[in-house]
């Protein structure tokens, strides 16, 4: 398939307009080729008779690869300086802000989710280096736990992600893992294909395997139709996953909780029913989805006291992040049958995946007594949910029109941390 040139967001399952999660103001969900105008930032003038200065935007991360026009009218009207990989290192990048290697820089761009970090944790140590110059700081992305955009605000820098990129391949993915814990697809995929260490450690030939699973796991398995699927942020994901799964060809009844609730239009046109507390929502729901980029005060969303909140018998699904989730309580919950099944894309320490889920993922019901707790019954994945070419272009498209709509004084398109921004040091 050729790769995309100057793709805008893909075309989606039709939604009401919709706000990137966070508290900030919403602004109407845009097309990635006009700037939705939400705040202005003025930037300084040259002094009279000196030429138009060019802003500097600092490029971290790989070169563009998917929307060579926009590039070509952003480098135009900015300065682009691209450091190396070794001046993204921390100690290295450290020292160039002390620097000032790279000037007076008024906007961070960086347009790729697997380049671009390796400075880590974007902190009070970072953002105090930066100069006052900057205006703007656009990444690829969903999430944003790396980086405190409220410190970020209060410096006077709009943080923008690019949510709204993704929103069409993550709520695909989502699709596919709420399918996944009704019919318990891992337990049923890894019989069909399993093959035993050795004749004499294994407890299960192949065929016990594919006829154990064959016999056992219509007796735990449902169809979505008709049950309740609680999403935990109503974003421009969680609005599309509600879309989905909500229409005629899935027929769940769909409920939420968020910071802020939605407009009635919304929830009128997504049958979508509000609940002000997390707690009414997990004992609502029989499949709930963590779809929010990050918690209000940082901490883990699904914890043990949360588990305990769950219907008996639900499932559990997080396209979200992986520090949102206290693994150990989600696999004590499995193992007592608080949860019956669940699929994390996301997971706390990655590369690395809990390995006690890992060890539900792939065992296998024995054909004598009863199933070993959670066996089978959870879908584990890499990261993988935003990852489609169409995700990657839109990355970039949207950065950098979220840069070009802040400083050319249009505003940004996808700004996450409006309410805690400073102008001039005023709020």
């Amino acid at each position: 398939m050729a790769e995309p040139t100057n793709t805008p967001i893909p075309p989606s399952t039709p939604v009401p307009a919709s706000t990137p999660r966070s508290s900030s103001p919403a602004p109407p969900t845009p097309s990635l080729t006009s700037n939705a105008a939400t705040t202005t930032v003025s930037l300084p003038s040259a002094p009279p008779g000196a030429a138009p200065r060019r802003p500097i935007v600092l490029h971290i991360g790989d070169p563009i690869k998917y929307n060579p026009a926009t590039y070509a009218e952003f480098s135009q009207a900015f300065e682009v300086v691209r450091p190396s990989a070794e001046e993204r290192e921390r100690s290295e990048f450290i020292r160039a802000l002390k620097e000032r290697r790279w000037g007076d820089f008024s906007a961070i761009f960086r347009p790729f989710w697997g380049t671009g970090g390796e400075m880590g944790q974007w902190d009070a140590e970072l953002i105090g280096l930066l100069p006052d110059s900057v205006k703007v700081f656009a990444s690829a992305g969903a999430g944003f736990d790396w980086a405190d955009t409220k410190l970020l605000g209060e410096k006077g820098i709009i943080y923008c992600n690019s949510g709204l990129a993704a929103a069409e391949a993550v709520a695909d993915f989502a699709v596919a893992m709420i399918i996944s814990t009704f019919r318990h697809l891992p337990w049923c995929m890894t019989a069909a294909t399993f093959t035993p260490p050795s004749p004499h450690a294994a407890d299960l030939s192949a065929a016990e395997a594919f006829q154990t699973c064959h016999a056992r796991a219509t007796a735990v398995s449902h169809n979505p139709r008709g049950h309740v699927l609680g999403l935990i942020g109503f974003g421009n994901i969680g609005q599309q996953i509600a879309a989905k799964m909500g229409n005629p060809a899935f027929g769940m009844r769909i409920a939420y909780h968020d910071m802020v609730r939605k407009p009635a239009e919304i929830e009128t046109a997504l049958h979508a029913q509000y609940h002000p507390t997390l707690t009414g929502l997990l004992q609502t729901a029989d499949c709930v989805v963590l779809c929010t980029p990050a918690s209000p005060d940082g901490q883990p969303l699904i914890t043990a006291s949360a588990l305990a909140a769950f219907r008996r018998g639900a499932r559990f699904v997080n396209v979200a992040r992986g520090s949102l989730v206290d693994e150990d309580a989600l696999a004590d919950a499995l193992e007592a049958g608080v949860l019956s099944a669940a699929a994390l894309d996301v997971h706390a320490r990655e590369p690395r995946v809990n390995p006690r889920l890992v060890r539900m993922a792939t065992r296998l019901d024995s054909p004598d007594g009863p199933p070993p707790p959670g066996a089978g019954r959870v879908m584990l994945t890499c990261h993988n949910a935003g990852g489609t070419v169409e995700t990657h272009a839109g990355f970039e498209e949207l950065s950098m029109r979220n840069i070009m709509g802040v400083l050319k004084g249009e505003g940004p398109v996808t700004p996450v941390n409006l309410e805690f921004l400073r102008v001039d040091g005023k709020a």
